[in-house]
């Protein structure tokens, strides 16, 4: 029977990590998985609107993410809280932290166009519009001096006042 151990007693790094302290002490600080991440995310279309979809499993949204736009820009920022006690012992591979996920927004696309959405960890912001072609406004030309307008050809009348008819 094969079996497969999840956890270790002893990490294979362990004696090296321990090498690696006590010759130069905690250099890194922080652990690398406690210094941020930034969440996966995908630009679509859906006809003329922008839809894009964070990846944000294990996040509380309503507490940890703000989305806004600020000026040309569509920002969504948040936080992955790390949950489990400093005495846990284990691997890990879950990136925790502070990120910030930053997007350019066409200029015709207002604060009003944007919606946002949480489900099944994916976050789903919706850009109304985005990808619609601005609207052309035609300029109506004025000139200084008013046009000349051509004389409209008509059948001349005979001088008795009678007309032809034809």
């Amino acid at each position: 029977m094969n079996s497969v151990s999840l956890w270790s007693r002893t990490s294979p790094f362990a004696e090296f990590d321990a090498l690696m302290r006590s010759a130069f002490g905690d250099v890194a600080g922080r652990p690398a998985q406690r210094a941020g991440f930034t969440p996966a995310a995908d630009v679509v279309s859906d006809g003329e609107d922008a839809v894009i979809r964070i990846e944000l499993p294990g996040v509380r949204v309503e507490q940890d993410v703000t989305v806004e736009v600020d000026g040309d820009r569509l920002v969504v920022r948040g936080e992955r809280r790390d949950e489990t006690s400093d005495g846990e012992r284990g691997r890990r591979e879950v990136r925790y932290g502070a990120f910030r996920r930053t997007f350019g927004l066409p200029r015709h696309v207002g604060p009003d166009a944007v919606t946002a959405s949480y489900d099944a960890g994916v976050l789903t912001v919706r850009v109304a519009g985005a990808y619609a072609a601005p609207a052309t406004h035609r300029i109506a030309v004025t000139t200084s001096r008013p046009a000349a307008v051509a004389p409209a050809e008509t059948p001349a009348e005979p001088a008795d006042g009678t007309a032809t008819r034809e």
